[in-house]
């Protein structure tokens, strides 16, 4: 996906806006789309949060057809975290942000791998993957 297009599915958006299922705000939606690309440009990082072994199938689903599940719940995006913009128009900025860092990151560093908590470490092209299922994941539920 385009940033262009993600752009437009997120002028969709209100700060009233809901969600079809889980429990986050659209705001909340979109910081947590930053910090999945501040995780891929090596910005942060968490601990590695399922044995080694099963890497290997998590990085297969990457590749799959297969969507992400619904209300999925995930150790390194809390349901109750505190909001860091003061609205959701400069959560879209900051999610520019940091989708240009992300695009130089790799840009500059085109062999490197950095790490994802559940899909260990992902190259850029496995990064475009996940981000455009994350980025589809999303749209869906809050219908954009």
């Amino acid at each position: 996906m385009e940033l262009t297009e993600v752009i437009a599915r997120l002028e969709k958006l209100s700060s009233e806006s809901k969600a079809l299922w889980g429990n986050m705000s659209a705001q909340r939606m979109v910081e947590h789309l930053s910090d999945t690309l501040r995780l891929a440009s090596g910005k942060k990082s968490f601990p590695q949060a399922i044995p080694e072994e099963k890497i290997e199938r998590m990085q297969a689903f990457i590749e799959s057809d297969k969507p992400m599940m619904k209300n999925i719940e995930v150790n390194f995006a809390p349901k109750a975290s505190e909001l860091r913009n003061e609205e959701l128009e400069l959560a879209v900025d900051e999610l520019v942000i940091e989708w240009v860092d992300f695009e130089e990151f790799f840009s500059e560093n085109p062999d490197k791998k950095t790490h994802h908590p559940y899909y260990g470490m992902l190259s850029y092209d496995q990064w475009q993957k996940l981000n455009d299922k994350h980025l589809k994941h999303h749209f869906e539920q809050f219908g954009i």
